[in-house]
C-alpha cells in the first residue's frame, strides 16, 4: 500500500512540475513575441524617422540680417549707398538686407525661395526651380526668379560681398540685380572642359520681379574660365558677357547726340512709327578675379569689371527704361491725353577695380574704385551748354570707397566704410536742376554696419 502511495505521490509530482513547465514555456513564448513586435514598432518608427529626416536633409535654411546705422555729408542727397536719403535726412539706422532664404536640394532638382524682410516691407529676392541631366551632370536648366547671369559682381552675394554695396555701374544698369526668365548652365566637373562654364538665358528684361510690359525678350550669357595655380597659390577667374536687348518705346520722340554737330546735344527724332517701336539696348562686359595668398599677411583678391554699350533711358536717368516706373519728373509727351516717356539712347562705359587685404583670421581692408560715364559721347561742358538738351543723366560720377572689417566670430561681422563721391562739374551756364552739378556734390556716405549671418 504504501507503495502504491509512494508511486502515486511521485506522478503528481511529476504532473505538477511538467504543468508548472508547461505554463512557464507559454509565458515565455507571450513575452517574446511582445518584445518582438515592441521591436518591429520601434523599427518602423526609426524607418520612418529615418525617411523623415532624409527628407529634412535635403532642406537647407540660411538668412542674414544687415542692421546699419549711415552719415551723409548733407541731407537729402540722392545715393547709391543703400539708396537715397529722405527729405531734411542727414542720418539714419536701416535693415539694409534681412534675407531668408529656403533652399530643397534633391541631387538632381532644385527648389529655392528666399525672401528679404526690411523696414519697408517684404519682399521676393529669388524664386526658382532647377533640374540637372542625370547622365553627365554637366547641364542645368533653371527657371523663375534668379539673378541675371552677367559679368562678376551681380552674383557675389550680399552676405559675402566685402563693399557694403555694389558699384553705382551694376546698381544703374542692373537694378535688383534678378529677372524673370530661363537659363541653361553649362558646367563640367571633370576633364580640361571643368575649367570653363557657361550660362545663358532669356528674360523680361523689365526689372527685377516686374511684370512682362512689353514684347520684347532680352539675351543674357556669360562664358566664363577658372585656372587654379594651387603650388603658386594663386587662382584666376574672368569671363565675358553679353545682354542683348530691346525696350518698346512709348513715345514717338526718341533722342540721340547729333554727332554731326561741334556742340554735342541730342537730337530729336519724332516720327509717329517709333511708337511701340523697338529700341536695343546691349551691353558687353569682362571681368576678372585674381586670388593670392600672400605671404605672412594672409589671402588677398583683386577683382574688376568693364563695360560698355547702348542704354536706352530717360530725360534724368540712364537707368532700365521702364516707362511704367519712371519718375514724374522724366520728360513726357502727351499722345491721345495720356502722358508718355520721351526714350533717350546713350552709349555708356564703366569699370570698377576691388581689392580685399586679409589681415590674419579677423581683420579685412578693403580698397574700390568705380566710374559710370552714361553718356561717353559727351563732355562736362556740353552738359548744361545752352540749346544741349543734356540732362542729369548724362553726369559722369566716380567713388572710392576704403573700409574696414572685423569678423567678431564665425556669424557676426562689423564693417566701417567710406565712400567719397565725385561728379563731373557741368557747364558754369548750366540753370535749373544741373546749377548744383557746376560743383562737386556733397554726397559722401559713411556706413557702420553689423551683419549676422547663419
Amino acid at each position: 500500500m504504501k507503495r502504491i502511495i509512494f508511486i502515486i505521490s511521485l506522478l503528481i509530482a511529476v504532473y505538477l512540475k511538467a504543468k508548472s513547465q508547461d505554463s512557464s514555456s507559454v509565458a515565455t513564448k507571450d513575452e517574446v513575441a511582445e518584445v518582438k513586435g515592441a521591436v518591429d514598432g520601434i523599427n518602423e518608427t526609426v524607418l520612418e524617422m529615418k525617411s523623415a529626416l532624409d527628407v529634412l536633409k535635403k532642406i537647407k535654411i540660411s538668412g542674414y540680417i544687415q542692421a546699419q546705422y549711415q552719415v551723409a555729408e548733407s541731407a537729402s542727397i540722392g545715393s547709391y549707398a543703400g539708396g537715397n536719403f529722405p527729405q531734411n535726412v542727414k542720418s539714419r539706422f536701416q535693415v539694409r538686407r534681412g534675407r531668408f532664404k529656403i533652399n530643397y536640394d534633391n541631387d538632381l532638382t532644385q527648389y529655392v525661395i528666399q525672401l528679404d524682410v526690411t523696414q519697408s516691407g517684404v519682399g521676393i529676392k529669388d524664386a526658382y526651380a532647377s533640374i540637372k541631366e542625370p547622365w553627365l551632370k554637366v547641364a542645368t536648366f533653371t527657371a523663375g526668379v534668379f539673378d541675371r547671369p552677367f559679368g562678376f559682381e551681380i552674383s557675389y552675394s550680399s552676405s559675402n560681398r566685402e563693399t557694403p554695396e555694389r558699384s553705382r555701374l551694376f546698381q544703374t544698369l542692373f537694378p535688383g540685380e534678378r529677372e524673370l526668365g530661363a537659363k541653361i548652365e553649362l558646367a563640367p566637373e571633370n576633364g580640361p572642359l571643368s575649367y570653363f562654364n557657361l550660362k545663358a538665358g532669356v528674360f523680361n528684361g523689365v526689372l527685377n520681379n516686374a511684370n512682362e510690359t512689353d514684347r520684347h525678350k532680352d539675351f543674357i550669357g556669360r562664358a566664363g574660365f577658372q585656372l587654379p595655380f594651387d603650388e603658386e597659390g594663386l587662382a584666376i577667374d574672368g569671363g565675358f558677357s553679353v545682354y542683348a536687348g530691346a525696350v518698346t518705346a512709348n513715345s514717338k520722340k526718341i533722342n540721340e547726340i547729333d554727332n554731326s554737330s561741334s556742340n554735342k546735344k541730342y537730337k530729336v527724332d519724332s516720327t509717329i512709327t517709333n511708337l511701340g517701336d523697338g529700341f536695343d539696348r546691349n551691353y558687353y562686359g569682362f571681368d576678372l578675379q585674381l586670388y593670392y595668398d600672400v605671404p605672412v599677411i594672409g589671402g588677398a583678391t583683386l577683382h574688376g569689371e568693364y563695360l560698355w554699350g547702348t542704354q536706352p533711358g530717360t530725360d534724368k536717368s540712364s537707368s532700365f527704361y521702364n516707362p511704367d516706373a519712371a519718375g514724374l519728373s522724366d520728360v513726357k509727351s502727351i499722345i491721345d491725353g495720356k502722358k508718355v516717356t520721351d526714350l533717350y539712347l546713350r552709349n555708356f562705359n564703366g569699370w570698377y577695380i576691388n581689392y580685399v587685404q586679409n589681415i590674419g583670421l579677423k581683420n579685412q581692408f578693403i580698397a574700390k574704385y568705380d566710374v559710370y560715364i552714361p553718356n561717353k559721347d559727351v563732355t562736362a561742358n556740353d552738359i548744361g551748354a545752352v540749346g544741349s538738351n543734356l540732362n542729369a543723366g548724362d553726369i559722369k560720377f566716380s567713388t572710392l570707397g576704403l573700409g574696414w572689417i572685423y569678423h567678431w566670430d564665425s556669424n557676426v561681422k562689423f564693417v566701417l566704410y567710406y565712400d567719397w563721391v565725385k561728379n563731373e562739374k557741368v557747364n558754369p551756364l548750366a540753370t535749373s536742376t544741373l546749377a548744383p552739378f557746376k560743383n562737386d556734390l556733397k554726397d559722401n556716405v559713411l556706413t557702420l554696419r553689423m551683419q549676422y549671418k547663419f
